[in-house]
């Protein structure tokens, strides 16, 4: 009842199989899968992951993007430590 359908189909699934990761944003989500013993990661960790193995050049027209054409919400402080940690 904590969780969409989603993140609740996303979060059985991972555990059915044994998964490494889930990568998971809402707050919600991601307390249940660290009760469940599951090793998450958000977009921005994803973003900065491959930003760091050279498989993308930049993340702040990423951000950029996603907070304008998607509609993803990122607060202000999160989305500037992002760019620190992305060194940009």
């Amino acid at each position: 009842m904590e969780l969409d359908k989603g993140e609740a189909e996303s979060l059985a699934l991972a555990v059915e199989l044994g998964a490494d990761l889930v990568i998971i944003d809402e707050r919600r989500g991601s307390q249940v899968a660290s009760r469940l013993g599951l090793t998450r990661i958000g977009i921005l960790g994803v973003l900065l992951v491959a930003k760091n193995r050279g498989l993308i050049t930049a993340i702040r027209p990423i951000l950029d993007s996603l907070r304008q054409q998607a509609g993803f919400w990122i607060a202000e402080d999160l989305y500037n430590q992002t760019l620190r940690l992305a060194n940009e």
